[in-house]
């Protein structure tokens, strides 16, 4: 499905950044096995018809070592006779940002952008898998790890070659949300979601240059959050450089 409605401009997000880097822990874009992992965005709705066999994908894409599967709702479908109960329009401009990046303006649920840089049709699991192999034999990236420290959540970026502007995200993960869709294209079904991105944040910007940036953690997760992922993105959300979980992701 493609939409037909146009979105607002994101609000603006609070950057913060600071000091210098350190080793870290949590779950590096880089496995103790020497794979990269692969990040996949799944943008989807309960109002869509053709989401819930890429629903199911994701859930099996989010069990499968060395990789970071995240679901994120949109609501521009909401007009359709279900308001998404997860949907949210920073996740729609998220989407139309991809879009723009890439310059086709292909909009579209559900669908899967593999690294920030190709993206499918959320239930073409050949292709997708295939786009899974290659981003994991890629050349690791940019040392990067999350981890929690009393009240706060600590992001360390290694040295890596700059490559100009680039962004450094933190999504707030809830891993598991079970709704039971009452109205709209697939009422009666209850869908089990899963790695629902609940907040986004763009956290800072990075040069090159080895830093740590630390953040208030009730500034960063939603209430329902069980889990944090960071990607470090070239551009605003061009391919993705590294990234890293915390927590139940």
């Amino acid at each position: 499905m493609k939409p037909i409605v146009s979105l607002s401009r994101r609000r603006a997000l609070t950057l913060a950044a600071a000091g210098v880097a350190m080793a870290g822990l949590g779950r590096p874009a880089v496995s103790a096995a020497g794979a990269r992992a692969a990040v996949v965005e799944l943008f989807t709705s309960q109002g869509c018809s053709s989401c819930p066999p890429a629903d199911a994908f994701l859930a099996e894409l989010q069990a499968t070592k060395d990789v970071i599967a995240l679901s994120y709702h949109v609501d521009y479908w909401d007009y359709l006779g279900w308001k998404d109960t997860l949907g949210d329009p920073e996740n729609s401009q998220r989407q139309y940002d991809y879009a723009h990046a890439r310059g086709d303006m292909d909009v579209y649920t559900p669908q899967m952008i593999v690294d920030g840089r190709s993206h499918f049709v959320g239930s073409s699991r050949p292709v997708v898998l295939d786009a899974i192999a290659r981003a994991q034999a890629a050349p690791p990236g940019v040392p990067l790890s999350l981890r929690n420290e009393k009240m706060e959540l600590v992001v360390d970026i290694g040295r890596g070659a700059d490559v100009g502007e680039t962004t450094l995200w933190l999504m707030s993960i809830v891993p598991r949300v079970s709704v039971k869709i009452l109205k709209g294209e697939i009422a009666g079904k209850e869908i089990v979601y899963r790695n629902v991105v609940r907040g986004l944040m763009a956290a800072g910007m990075w040069n090159g240059e080895a830093k740590t940036l630390r953040l208030p953690k009730d500034g960063v997760l939603t209430s329902d959050s069980k889990g944090c992922v960071a990607l470090l993105q070239q551009g605003k959300v061009g391919p993705v450089l590294a990234a890293a979980t915390w927590g139940e992701v």
